[in-house]
């Protein structure tokens, strides 16, 4: 679907060359609440007990791991670029996709541990970049000559633009926080009164003991949730929204939580159509995708035993081929478009770049662990014979009694059939 919504897009702006649409008053908000919805889809689905179980690799992860990649893919960028916008490129698909890391989590070659690492890199790295990319957007354009400051910043100087977004972040994070605190207050019995896991939900009708307090816990944490995610794109904030994903839980309207990322997903690619009709770099964007794709491989292999001690090979060679880029990628280069023309021209063939390494490199992992070691064989049967390992059969026909080695004991069946207890099988090996 997300195909068709690109295609779609790019005939639409094909067919009616509507120019740039970074250029519109609503613009800069639509694309921030796309990017918050992403966010708050790509942190809700983490249980906070795992995060916690690995918080020293997932921060290390998260803020030493996305500089190493961003430096190496922003280092190739400038060999190719040669300007100061090649760094906003390279933070730009420096970040893991989330929604594509829960669609290969059923991977069974990947340790819990391993899985977990992944899940929580994919989903932090998003915010971290998009700090990132508007720190050094500001930086970029200062350095290129312009004005100076980028639309979702306040227009201070850039080390400020980074302060005060990340302190505004922390603050409108507390608040929801502590909103979120009053509603589970105000809702006290959803806690002690839930039902089991195995027991169906509550019906519409209010039926069950405490059903009335978890829906309105529900609903006030929807509206809660709808709240942060157009302020934060109101103004930028959108590792509020991020770091909100892990306490603010909507219950049973999880699925329209699925529902909505997936719905800006569509939309986002729908947009990128439109802005890659006004023309595409391909050359760009396959250094872009190959640099991204291979950021990745080193920041894993370097970094993945310290992050995981005792960390498989197999492990560290699903993390290294585990770079995947999707809404976020896509977000940034529709946010950055109006300071950068052309951005989404590189960054929306990086992304197929990235996706087509990814699928072949894990498809040829997978057939190489498929094929080493070898399956071990399969157990024979009772009472039939594998004739190559014990020779041709030195025994006659089963008879009972002492000919076969003295009276029938409780063995005494498994001593004559088992080639492995010494006794004949029970017919001689057919020769032909």
């Amino acid at each position: 679907m997300a195909v068709g919504a690109l295609l779609a897009g790019l005939a639409v702006g094909l067919l009616t060359a509507p120019g740039n649409p970074a250029g519109l008053p609503l613009y800069t908000f639509t694309a921030g609440v796309l990017l918050a919805i992403g966010l708050y889809g790509s942190t809700h689905e983490l249980d906070a007990a795992d995060v916690r179980e690995n918080l020293r690799a997932v921060v290390v992860a998260v803020t030493l791991g996305v500089l190493l990649k961003a430096a190496l893919i922003s280092a190739v960028m400038v060999l190719v670029v040669r300007g100061p916008e090649a760094v906003v490129l390279g933070i730009a698909v420096a970040q893991i996709d989330p929604l594509s890391v829960a669609a290969m989590g059923a991977r069974h070659r990947m340790s819990r541990r391993a899985k977990t690492l992944l899940s929580a890199w994919a989903s932090f790295d998003d915010p971290m970049t998009v700090l990132l990319s508007f720190y050094f957007a500001v930086l970029a354009l200062r350095a290129g000559g312009g004005s100076g400051t980028v639309s979702m910043a306040p227009d201070q100087g850039a080390g400020a633009d980074f302060l005060l977004t990340t302190l505004a972040n922390v603050v409108l994070f507390g608040i929801a926080l502590l909103v979120w605190h009053l509603v589970r207050r105000l809702t006290v019995g959803r806690r002690t009164e839930r039902k089991p896991e195995h027991q169906p939900e509550p019906g519409a009708d209010g039926g069950g003991t405490g059903s009335a307090a978890a829906r309105r816990a529900d609903v006030l944490a929807s509206v809660l949730v709808v709240v942060l995610v157009l302020v934060a794109a109101a103004y930028m904030l959108v590792l509020a929204v991020a770091l909100a994903g892990l306490f603010v839980r909507v219950g049973r309207f999880k699925p329209y939580v699925n529902r909505a990322v997936s719905g800006a997903f569509l939309v986002a690619a729908c947009l990128l159509g439109v802005l890659l009709a006004q023309g595409i770099d391909p050359l760009p964007g396959l250094a872009l995708g190959a640099a991204a794709f291979g950021a990745q491989m080193v920041a894993a292999l370097l970094a993945g035993p310290w992050l995981v001690p005792g960390i498989s090979r197999v492990d560290r060679y699903y993390l290294g081929l585990g770079q995947q880029n999707g809404i976020t990628a896509i977000l940034l280069a529709l946010a950055l478009e109006p300071q950068f023309p052309g951005t989404a021209g590189v960054v929306g063939p990086a992304i197929i770049v990235v996706n087509v390494l990814h699928y072949g490199a894990n498809r040829l992992l997978d057939r190489k662990l498929d094929v080493t070691p070898p399956p071990p064989p399969p157990a024979l049967p009772s009472g039939r014979e594998k004739p190559e390992p014990y020779g041709p059969e030195p025994y006659g026909p089963e008879t009972p009694g002492p000919g076969t080695g003295g009276p029938e004991t409780a063995g005494g069946a498994a001593a004559r059939t088992s080639p492995a207890a010494g006794g004949p099988m029970g017919t001689a090996p057919e020769v032909i």
